[in-house]
């Protein structure tokens, strides 16, 4: 029977500094990917805060303060910014704005984008090339969609687009933009901002159709199904729940954003034709110098949007299992 020999003193003092350096090199390896992680994440979480959580931290304190003509609280007012938004007509106004466009642009987006999503989901070849096309429009400028809509598309004279086309038909030229009665403007907004943002929610969509078991329609069809409404009426609407709520949701918070088109093609937010939250509080702000005003109108309506999205959320039972 073999005897257990006890090690040397020398092989102990070697394990032991075989031990240290490998702790040395998992130490060393820590610290290269501690810094190759804080290369890459710094500068965004230093974008975020600087652009981002500390704007939205100092509206905050602004909105209980009375800073008129400076960015810096002066005097603490409570909940005075708060009251007089919600006493002011002018700004609830904002939200009846709102409310029309979302009426308009909601259901029209939705109804798009799926129609594309399906035909694009449907072609065989050049598919990819489809996607391309319809999506690329989302890179637009908002600025420069809408002054191409007002200054070419819907100018207001014969030279405008929609207007030579109406006078092929015997039409004569139509003020769309500045116009109250009828609201033509509408036509102008509502497909600006249809023509920018309809490529983003088919992408929703199409991956929503492409997430559905072929197997599914197979056995459908195996079934007796018919090809057409009655598949798209069983099988793929109701597995597209959650791309559909999606889909909403954005558009919704999306319509609360309107700015640009408002402020471009009614030539600065015109109080006369239509005027959303953020131009109300963009003059309140910036026009009016009145900071405590503005930022208290800001945490309102982010308030409203964060209130809507739980509750439509909720109530569609976003992020049930299909």
């Amino acid at each position: 029977m073999k005897s257990l020999s006890t090690p040397s003193n020398s092989e102990v003092l070697t394990a032991r500094n075989e031990k240290k350096e490998s702790v040395q090199r998992t130490r060393r390896q820590h610290r290269r990917n501690a810094l190759a992680f804080w290369s890459f994440v710094g500068p965004l979480i230093l974008g975020l805060t600087v652009f981002f959580y500390a704007p939205i931290i100092w509206a905050f304190i602004l909105s209980f303060a009375n800073a008129r003509a400076t960015v810096t609280p002066t005097t603490f007012v409570g909940l005075q910014n708060y009251v007089e938004m919600l006493s002011d007509t002018t700004f609830t106004g904002t939200l009846g704005t709102f409310t029309i466009f979302a009426i308009f642009i909601v259901p029209t987006t939705f109804i798009f984008a799926l129609a594309l999503a399906l035909l694009v989901n449907s072609v065989k070849f050049g598919q990819g090339f489809f996607r391309s096309v319809f999506f690329l429009p989302t890179a637009c400028s908002y600025v420069l969609a809408s002054t191409v809509w007002r200054a070419s598309l819907f100018q207001g004279t014969f030279y405008g687009i929609a207007n030579r086309v109406l006078y092929l038909v015997g039409i004569e030229p139509i003020a769309w933009t500045s116009s109250p009665s009828p609201p033509w403007f509408w036509l102008v907004l509502v497909t600006v901002r249809l023509w920018l943002q309809v490529g983003i929610y088919m992408i929703i969509f199409i991956a929503g159709l492409q997430d559905i078991p072929r197997e599914l329609y197979e056995a459908a069809y195996v079934d007796g199904a018919s090809r057409g409404w009655q598949t798209f009426r069983s099988i793929t609407f109701p597995l597209l729940r959650n791309a559909s709520i999606s889909v909403l949701l954005l558009n919704i918070i999306a319509a609360f954003q309107a700015f640009d088109e408002f402020f471009n093609i009614l030539f600065g937010g015109n109080s006369n034709l239509a005027r959303p939250p953020l131009i109300y509080l963009y003059q309140v702000a910036l026009n009016n110098q009145d900071y405590g005003r503005g930022s208290a109108g800001a945490i309102i309506l982010t308030i409203i949007i964060l209130v809507f999205t739980l509750i439509q959320g909720r109530f569609l039972g976003f992020g049930r299992r299909d």
